[in-house]
Parts: C-alpha cells; structure tokens; sequence
C-alpha cells in the first residue's frame, strides 16, 4: 500500500503541501528517503522525524484480518465480494462474479467484443446492489478512442428496460460513468496514480481500462533492445498501481487486453482472473495465484 497518498495518512496539510513542493506525494515516496533528507524536507527534528515515519508505516501497512472476518463481511454483504456479470454460466465458472479488491484481465482477438463487454460491465457497477450491481461510479480509461455513449445507452435500455424505463435513469446511469481518453503509456501512468482522490470523492466501485495492450504495442517494438525492459517495467508498474487500488478500496480493476490470456504478463502474473474470449463459442477462465 506504499502508493498511498501522504493526505490520507493524517499528516498535517501545512507538512503535506511543504512536502509536495519536493514532489514528495505518497507513503513510498516519505519511506524511500534516509532521515537526514527528511529532517531536511520536514524542517523538523530527528525525534519528530521517527514518530512521522512510525505514523506513515502504520498509515499503509495492511491491516490484519481473519478469514472468519472475511467471511462473516462477505456473508452479510455479497456485493462487497463479487460484481456479477449477469451471465449466469460465466458467474458460476467464477464463483460469483468478477471478484471485488482483486485485478481482472479481459483478452480476446479483435472484433470479439471485448469493448461492448467493457461497456456492459459499467453499465452493471451503476444498478443498485438490490440488482447484483455496486450502485456506484465508473472510471473507464480509454485508449482506443472505442468508448460509445450511445452503446451505453443501447446496452442499458436493452439489458435492463424495467429499470431504466426513463431518461432521468439513463441521464443518472451515463453522469456516473467518467471517460477519460488516455493514448499513451505515460498518459494511462499518470491517470492511474491521480485515481485514489477521484475514487473516494466520486464514489468509484469499478475501474476499467480498455485496454493497456493498444498503448504498449504503439510505444515499444520488442524487436528493439531495452524496449522489452521498459514495456515490462510499464506494465508492472501499472498492474502495482490497480492491484493496489483493488485492494485498498474492495472494488475490482478491470483490464481489457489483445490476442491471448498473458499478452500482458505483468498483468496475468498478479494474483486475480484471466478470461479469454475467442471468435468460437469457447471462452476460457485462468485464476492466477
């Protein structure tokens, strides 16, 4: 949890904002320095300097639970565990649905319709809890420029025409939808370390990226050297970043890829669920651990 942010740590704002003029920002960034270059950021002294960095470890330590508690929260709770997909034989594969506080990777060939299922899933994370959604927001990052309004809408009135029997509901649904046009590595980088405020003021459930394997196959040729190391660097850095939003805030991360289950590796390896789906009528479900 070393990427949260040092506001969230219940540091003064005075020391925060002091410390951002260094480009000081997250819990990482305060436990990377040595204490000398914090006493000399902070302006304070070696005592005061060891009580900020037992209060920063504790601010981002996970915190302990049981697997009784777990269990108890999810039982009275089921939301707070699974998003279904509403398709029943694809949420039965996976134990429920597309699982809460965990990363998510969707990959299939093109024109399989990996962005329409994108979309149907924002349309899921807005619908009450009553109805198997989140009833919350939806950050949807999009680097190929494939986002359609009015599919959101088609899908919606569609799938859910007793619910959405009205434009104030489908007016409500697309305002709690946030498109952001990311097209390019460092762009998507930056977008995913802005989200921790964004989530909590907007009140996010669901983040979606469609999809990181568009920007990395536009900024590095594996043919080249070193573009191999800093595509998995990206990748790895990224993944970091989701897994920990995931975590931090019970919600799932949602990553659309091209062409295979681990086209992506950085992704694939981290523990959450790969699901493939092809132009046949087989689809395939890999659970990482």
């Amino acid at each position: 949890m070393a990427p949260k942010k040092l506001r969230r740590a219940r540091l003064s704002q005075e020391l925060c904002e002091r410390l951002s003029r260094y480009q000081i920002t997250t819990c990482q960034d305060f436990l990377c320095l040595s204490l000398l270059d914090l006493m000399k950021v902070t302006g304070q002294s070696y005592r005061n300097v060891q009580k900020l960095l037992c209060k920063v470890s504790l601010a981002c330590a996970p915190k302990m639970q049981t697997a009784y508690e777990m269990k108890v929260r999810r039982a009275v709770n089921p939301s707070s565990a699974f998003l279904s997909t509403s398709l029943h034989g694809l949420d039965k594969v996976l134990h429920g649905g597309v699982p809460c506080g965990s990363l998510t990777e969707i990959t299939s060939p093109p024109g399989c319709g990996k962005t329409q299922f994108c979309i149907m899933m924002s349309v899921l994370a807005t619908l009450p809890v009553s109805m198997g959604g989140l009833d919350g927001a939806v950050i949807y990052i999009d680097t190929e420029s494939a986002f359609s309004a009015e599919r959101l809408v088609e899908i919606a009135g569609n799938r859910f025409p007793a619910y959405f029997d009205s434009d104030e509901k489908l007016f409500s649904m697309t305002r709690s939808i946030y498109l952001y046009r990311e097209l390019t590595c460092g762009s998507v980088l930056k977008r995913i370390k802005s989200l921790e405020e964004e989530i909590i003021s907007k009140k996010v459930k669901l983040i979606i990226i469609d999809s990181v394997a568009s920007v990395v196959r536009k900024e590095f040729d594996t043919k080249l050297q070193g573009n191999l190391t800093e595509r998995s660097n990206f990748l790895a850095r990224g993944a970091s970043l989701l897994k920990y939003l995931a975590e931090e805030f019970s919600i799932p991360s949602w990553v659309g890829a091209s062409d295979s289950p681990g086209c992506c590796p950085a992704y694939s390896h981290r523990d959450g669920v790969d699901i493939h789906r092809s132009s046949t009528k087989a689809s395939s479900i890999s659970l990482q651990s």
